[in-house]
């Protein structure tokens, strides 16, 4: 079997859900698809069973945070492994902070429960249909999630520091 290239794997998923892609860059040899929330779970099926691609191991979900993109300042990251090709992918989903909302995808991935889990505790965001989505590293009482950049990095009443030492 050739080698899996990224423009394969491109051509492919536009091909399958054209409304889907929103932007595609390879960096460092390593495919980036932005797709639509919604379709998530679609995508990463498709990938999953497709008889040439194979991406069949999820190595990691997590969550970011750009709170200067209104309308999408949270995303959940997904990267596929096909041990097939050794070709990896990295998918991007966006949602808004007022409605953060992600369609789960452990009915693809079953590794993905405990790593979406660990997404909402850090940032909050909702993966819809998931079996058992709660805070697992994080107490139940927080009303906050500490990885969004909503807060400043260091105390703001510090006086004994002299940033221009740290190039600020």
């Amino acid at each position: 079997m050739s080698a899996i290239s990224n423009g394969y794997i491109l051509n492919e998923i536009t091909e399958q859900f054209p409304v889907s892609v929103i932007d595609s860059l390879e960096s460092y040899g390593m495919l980036t698809v932005e797709v639509k929330a919604a379709d998530i779970v679609n995508i990463l099926n498709y990938l999953k069973h497709h008889p040439q691609i194979q991406m069949n191991f999820l190595t990691d979900v997590c969550g970011v945070h750009y709170p200067d993109q209104v309308g999408k300042e949270l995303g959940a990251v997904y990267h596929v492994h096909s041990f097939v090709n050794n070709v990896r992918l990295r998918l991007k989903c966006f949602a808004s902070v007022e409605n953060p909302q992600i369609p789960s995808i452990t009915s693809v991935f079953e590794a993905a429960n405990w790593q979406e889990r660990e997404t909402f505790d850090f940032y909050g965001i909702e993966f819809t249909n998931h079996p058992n989505l709660k805070r697992i590293l994080n107490v139940d009482e927080m009303d906050y999630f500490p990885l969004r950049k909503e807060y400043p990095l260091e105390d703001q009443t510090r006086t004994d520091k002299d940033d221009t030492y740290f190039g600020r």
